[in-house]
């Protein structure tokens, strides 16, 4: 069975504000295609993306579909989508993909499923990620505590995380002043968590310039794809 269950590829699909992701793993996680993206789509509507994905996903073999989404994921269904666009919110995206692609789908929170490619599952590990948006993920001993949603929750001056650490804040204020706000960001997080490590991810790691604690570890945007073998896993 294990020997079998190794031989399934999986088609993961990392969806996020500014660009759509895929690449095919095989049952040990090892990459057997290269990673293609195109930018996503405005209006980044349901029927745009999944256009996108068929696109991406044609000509190549798999057996089954891991999807990060930049929200709140329930059953198969998104719940919330603020950095895409209105008509994702209680939109069934496993059911429709499975239909389309014709095989099966699992769809998480985007910071989830790159979580699960990136930490060690041992004690409490913490993810954000920096993109358009900021998302996170909170695992004990491997096992995720789902939708966490940090990135629209305070955090200072009246602001959510988000805006002070996204893609339109750090355009705003300059890198600078954006990872004065990130150091403060992760000084908050270690007291509120308590976390054994954290992990961050996302596009926009490559504008951190700050010395960043001995248990604080940037990951590669491979690994919210890579987290596509670890959610059929769980």
């Amino acid at each position: 069975m294990g020997e079998k269950l190794e031989q399934l590829h999986t088609l993961a699909i990392d969806i996020g504000g500014s660009g759509i992701k895929v690449l095919v793993l095989d049952g040990r996680g090892q990459p057997v295609t290269n990673r293609n993206r195109v930018e996503t789509p405005n209006p980044a509507t349901p029927d745009a993306v999944l256009a996108a994905i068929f696109q991406l996903s044609k000509g190549t073999v798999f057996d089954r579909v891991s999807v990060g989404f930049p929200g709140v994921v329930r059953a198969g269904k998104t719940e919330t989508a603020v950095n895409l666009h209105p008509d994702w919110i209680g939109f069934p995206l496993a059911d429709v993909l499975s239909k389309q692609l014709a095989r099966p789908v699992l769809v998480v929170n985007d910071a989830d499923m790159q979580g699960m490619g990136a930490i060690s599952r041992q004690g409490v590990e913490m993810v954000i990620t920096l993109g358009t948006g900021v998302g996170s993920a909170l695992f004990l001993a491997g096992q995720l505590v789902p939708n966490l949603e940090l990135g629209h929750h305070p955090f200072r001056k009246g602001e959510t995380y988000e805006e002070q650490l996204g893609r339109t804040a750090l355009e705003t204020i300059g890198k600078k002043r954006w990872n004065v706000r990130l150091s403060k960001a992760i000084d908050n997080l270690s007291h509120l968590f308590n976390y054994d490590r954290l992990y961050v991810g996302g596009g926009n790691t490559k504008k951190i310039e700050l010395a960043l604690p001995e248990n604080v570890k940037i990951v590669p945007n491979v690994a919210g794809l890579l987290g596509g073998i670890a959610l059929w896993q769980r």
